[in-house]
């Protein structure tokens, strides 16, 4: 496998230039520009009819966003027995993985996926990246993203210690990041995930609690409200990796506050607000970066004509506010060269965020610790 220093320009060098000319008539009746992308189609009619059938943006599609992340981590520029990075490990070798606490939650995208892997020939491995690129696309505010084919499964698992935790010190995250060839820059980017995520395990006593105000809507939300002053936990407090947050109903995790705040990434957390373009473009970037971790590009297919048009963000949307009753004032402001932007308050009466209704579709056999997460068995 290739280094991830060149794996973005190497893989993706067509995705952002000309419109691609040469196109395709696939037996399904739809057009690409090459012909091996026709194999998506069915599997992109299947999940959107099916796995994410009536999903906008809400608990299917945070499963399938965030395997994608714990599945391509596992990998390391330094260290080949850390994994293959996005190779499909966290399925094929589920009862290893899926047992390691990092992974705690991930069995909802195993119990959600696996049945529709086994119907499609796609590799495990693109079709987790595939499933979490769609799922992007329920989210307004999302730009249309790229896709590669041609991932190459797993043989052995990735070891324990890959995914950073959310109670670890910024320099710890940072130093996994950096040794999978992700930059700080980019680990900032890919935390924008959050304004479209939910938490199921850090609290054990709630499923589905936001991370912001606007679960469903791929906005800056989630920057603004993780720099104001925490005061209150959604449920129960005392567990590991959480800290206290400023709106009823949303959790905050520990890791999220200490890059808002840190010295290290402070000012690339707070370059977000108020920017959607700035955090739009640059998680489109590090996400396909990410995808790509251990993979040789130059042996992989672009695809992305396949990949749906996301829906548009309403303009209201576009812009940061705080939340009800909130203001600058209870900003803690971390940036040294740049204030924090001078934002309205949105009226009404101070927000109780509702939690993620869950998806049945990720109730299932597999349990958190890879009980009944045998990939071979599974149906």
């Amino acid at each position: 496998m290739l280094s991830t220093s060149f794996v973005l320009l190497a893989g993706l060098a067509s995705v952002y230039g000309a419109a691609l000319q040469k196109r395709v008539t696939c037996p399904t009746g739809q057009q690409t520009a090459n012909a091996a992308c026709c194999v998506l189609f069915p599997v992109l009619d299947d999940i959107q009819n099916n796995m994410f059938a009536g999903d906008t943006c809400s608990d299917a599609a945070h499963t399938a966003l965030r395997v994608a992340f714990h599945d391509a981590i596992g990998w390391s520029d330094n260290d080949p027995t850390f994994g293959t990075g996005a190779d499909g490990s966290m399925f094929i070798f589920g009862e290893t993985e899926l047992g390691f606490g990092a992974n705690l939650g991930i069995a909802d995208a195993f119990n959600l996926e696996v049945p529709f892997i086994k119907k499609h020939n796609i590799s495990v491995a693109d079709f987790i990246q595939f499933a979490a690129t769609v799922s992007l696309t329920k989210c307004p505010g999302i730009l249309q993203p790229p896709f590669m084919l041609g991932r190459v499964d797993a043989t052995f698992p990735a070891p324990d210690g890959t995914v950073p935790e959310p109670f670890q010190n910024i320099d710890v995250i940072l130093a996994r990041m950096a040794d999978a060839g992700l930059s700080a820059a980019e680990t900032v980017a890919l935390l924008a995930s959050h304004s479209i995520a939910g938490a199921d395990d850090v609290d054990p006593t709630i499923s589905g609690l936001p991370f912001d105000s606007t679960p469903s809507i791929f906005d800056t939300q989630f920057f603004v409200e993780t720099q104001l002053r925490g005061t209150l936990f959604p449920g129960s407090s005392g567990n590991q990796g959480e800290v206290m947050s400023p709106i009823a109903g949303e959790i905050r995790l520990q890791s999220d506050h200490l890059f808002a705040r840190d010295s290290l990434t402070n000012c690339l957390w707070q370059a977000n607000v108020n920017n959607q373009n700035h955090m739009a473009t640059t998680f489109r970037d590090a996400f396909a970066h990410m995808q790509l971790l251990g993979q040789d590009p130059t042996q992989m297919v672009d695809c992305s004509d396949v990949i749906p048009v996301p829906p548009p963000l309403a303009a209201a949307n576009a812009r940061s506010v705080f939340p009800p009753g909130l203001t600058h004032s209870d900003i803690e402001q971390a940036c040294a060269s740049t204030a924090f932007p001078n934002l309205a308050t949105a009226p009404g009466a101070a927000l109780t965020v509702p939690n993620i209704v869950q998806s049945p579709l990720t109730d299932g056999d597999c349990d958190d610790d890879g009980t009944g997460c045998d990939f071979a068995t599974f149906t």
